[in-house]
């Protein structure tokens, strides 16, 4: 039987807890402040802990954070008054389950407290069975690529975001990789069989959302219902108008944890959220787990890999695509660039050249003209920090050492330049 451990200064909430809770098959254990709480806790592990928020001498959101450093893990539960919705709000923030409003009904209370049950269960039953076989090593090699420092450091998270069930947001700009982040994430967790469901926000009309997402009394739409056991992916949720982040809310209070929540943003929406701009409990609800994809022009070494992955996709009409090389000019400029559209650009222009080439070899006359333009080029003060040295040898070689010419690209002196 699944235990839960009360934390309120009033015997009588207690007593009514007990009477409530009980009956449907959970052991209750109680204490009377935050600290009594946290020592029990730590002697006897809990499935569940229930706290109110008003609290002395540790209040709710103080234990929740304490447990929090403690057991990563722990499912923690706020109760607030009215009055104190917004700290409960706040405490998404640090990492609750969930929050419930006083006065609540107790087919609320009851059906709070099996989610955090169905959550912990699962939670287990990851960690005992590590990675599903749909997420070997091997995807991750082939859909996250690169050495670089940013993506070695990306690739872990990943992986230890495939082993938990919480709402990821993934952060960056157009064509970063978040959807190659969320199908990885999907087949790691999901039920087999289990449906990816993708919605785009930037696209949808405020209508489709309401049938489609919302649905009717919070039940959450056709969307909602196709993605129990899989993923629910929200692109551009920054698209979504206040009034549909307010309804949301509502929906995933009472369905998140029956599928995989993963969203997408190129905006700050921690940013919006202190603007008024998003809204605060939809934004604590979906960015438990945030995750920044790194531009392409953060990390220019990995270019020559992703360079060789595109180009032996490629069809080509003479030739296996597989066996084209990049002259060393050609590859200078394809790692100097900027590339604002990230991989989608990168993909799109290897898999051109390659197609159309003629020559196993391209060189650098071959590649699209913005792209050798100098005037495109970052400045120095634009470009990576700590690839200063590189980059002026990359313009230097492309001026054919003209160091006056680097120089008036790189934006600097030109006793700078080699």
């Amino acid at each position: 039987m699944p235990s839960v451990l009360i934390v309120d200064d009033l015997l009588s909430i207690h007593e009514m807890l007990e009477a409530v809770i009980q009956p449907t098959g959970f052991i209750t254990a109680f204490a009377t402040d935050g600290e009594k709480a946290l020592a029990r806790y730590k002697k006897e592990k809990f499935d569940l802990v229930l706290a109110d928020i008003d609290m002395k001498p540790m209040d709710g959101i103080t234990l929740l954070k304490q447990l929090k450093l403690w057991d990563p893990k722990s499912i923690v539960i706020i109760m607030t008054a009215y009055a104190s919705t917004e700290n409960a709000v706040q405490a998404l923030k640090f990492g609750a389950f969930d929050y419930l409003q006083k006065p609540f009904r107790v087919d609320d209370l009851i059906a709070t407290l099996k989610r955090g049950v169905e959550f912990k269960q699962f939670q287990d039953e990851r960690a005992l069975a590590g990675l599903a076989p749909s997420a070997k090593a091997e995807d991750f090699e082939g859909r996250l690529i690169g050495q670089s420092p940013v993506m070695k450091k990306l690739i872990q998270q990943v992986r230890k975001l495939a082993a938990v069930r919480s709402p990821v947001l993934l952060q960056g700009e157009n064509g970063t990789g978040k959807s190659a982040v969320a199908e990885l994430l999907h087949a790691a967790g999901g039920t087999p069989g289990a449906q990816l469901v993708r919605i785009d926000c930037s696209l949808s009309s405020e209508a489709n959302f309401r049938e489609g997402l919302l649905g009717v009394n919070g039940a959450g739409g056709a969307w909602v219902q196709q993605a129990k056991g899989g993923t629910l992916f929200l692109q551009h949720l920054q698209c979504l108008s206040l009034a549909v982040q307010k309804e949301l809310v509502g929906v995933l209070r009472n369905t998140a944890h029956g599928f995989r929540l993963i969203c997408t943003t190129t905006e700050d929406l921690e940013k919006l959220t202190d603007e008024g701009r998003f809204h605060d409990e939809l934004f604590y609800r979906v960015a438990s787990l945030p995750m920044r994809m790194p531009a392409l022009r953060e990390r220019p070494e990995d270019i020559p890999l992703l360079v060789k992955k595109y180009a032996s996709t490629a069809a080509n009409p003479h030739f296996d695509a597989n066996f084209v090389e990049f002259t060393d000019d050609a590859m200078a400029i394809l790692t100097a660039y900027h590339w604002p559209g990230n991989l989608t650009e990168l993909f799109q222009v290897v898999s051109k050249v390659v197609a159309m080439t003629e020559s196993r070899v391209i060189t650098s006359e071959q590649l699209p003209l913005r792209l050798r333009e100098l005037q495109h080029w970052p400045t120095l003060a634009e470009y990576l920090a700590g690839q200063e040295k590189q980059y002026i040898d990359l313009v230097l070689h492309a001026c054919h050492d003209d160091k006056a010419a680097a120089a008036k690209v790189l934006g600097i002196d030109v006793g700078k330049v080699g």
